[in-house]
């Protein structure tokens, strides 16, 4: 439980992904140790939802420390993903990049959320990830500029997407 939870603030809609990069490869999470987890069984990248008053690089720092135990030295925006769905709430999340960080990092099996794992990029489009992270996967690839998109689902199934408000 956050200290937001504790607190009695409700979890807020606002989030943050990050993709650690080393050796051509992103640290991912494997979502496999909460119940009622809408992440269940998918591979992730680590964040999430802010807490009161935190900014989008607050939640980031902190997230990432929790989750992995490193701390940030570089790290770059790189979009603003809205995640609309049938099942849960509109997400507005915060994606990011690091490609420099330090400190003792956790291990493998010690996050509480999932299995952290170093993963070639290339292999990332072959895991069980949602649609619209391989939409993002790419334009991490390929663009530069901080872009906007907005990711429609109806179950798992990605039913509409928009990049920089033009549908494709």
């Amino acid at each position: 439980m956050t200290a937001a939870q504790e607190k009695g603030h409700k979890k807020t809609n606002l989030t943050t992904l990050c993709y650690l990069e080393q050796d051509g490869k992103y640290l991912m999470m494997h979502r496999v140790k909460k119940e009622h987890d809408i992440n269940h069984d998918k591979w992730v990248g680590v964040g999430g939802h802010f807490e009161p008053d935190e900014t989008p690089e607050e939640c980031l720092l902190r997230e990432v420390r929790e989750e992995t135990g490193l701390t940030l030295d570089r790290f770059a925006l790189r979009g603003i993903i809205t995640f609309m769905s049938d099942k849960w709430q509109t997400e507005y999340m915060f994606l990011y990049t690091a490609d420099r960080f330090h400190g003792d990092f956790i291990g493998r099996d010690a996050c509480r959320e999932g299995t952290l794992e170093w993963v070639d990029k290339d292999a990332v489009y072959d895991l069980p990830v949602w649609e619209g992270d391989k939409i993002f996967f790419r334009l991490m690839e390929k663009q530069e500029a901080v872009f906007s998109l907005k990711l429609r689902y109806v179950g798992d199934t990605l039913v509409e997407k928009a990049l920089n408000g033009k549908a494709f």
